[in-house]
């Protein structure tokens, strides 16, 4: 079998202000929502531009970074990989696609208490496995 990657790369916007939360065995887990842009001209030399949405986590020490400093409208880029993830509203069975970020590096203007390096989130905890928990959002 030949090897797989999983492997994202984001550079966007945050399009609310993260979520940090703790799971019940006490990991930090941050979410947030980040906006990437892309502009094309069509056949009528119209600008088009289109707005794609990721669902971004962060585990760990990083989580707690994010969530401290991050906020709406701020410039990051997240390097992570895609989990999709299922669960039941309702009846019936829903899926998420989230990325779990490995390192997510601050742009923009840095402040005097803002990171200049980028941060780095643990491994997520596998859902699928017994005791394993999901985060909570």
């Amino acid at each position: 079998m030949a090897a797989s990657l999983n492997n994202v790369v984001l550079v966007g916007n945050l399009g609310k202000d993260p979520e940090l939360k703790t799971t019940n065995t006490g990991k930090s887990v941050c979410s947030f929502s980040l906006a990437t842009n892309e502009s094309w001209s069509d056949a009528q030399k119209q600008k088009q531009t289109r707005t794609d949405w990721h669902l971004i986590e962060v585990w760990g020490a990083a989580a707690k970074t994010c969530g401290e400093y991050l906020s709406k409208g701020r410039a990051v880029a997240v390097v992570g990989k895609l989990r999709t993830d299922s669960y039941e509203k309702e009846g019936q069975k829903r899926y998420i696609t989230k990325v779990i970020a490995q390192t997510v590096q601050f742009l923009g203007a840095p402040t005097e208490k803002t990171p200049s390096e980028p941060v780095t989130g643990e491994a997520a905890p596998d859902a699928s496995g017994p005791g394993l928990e999901q985060a909570p959002f």
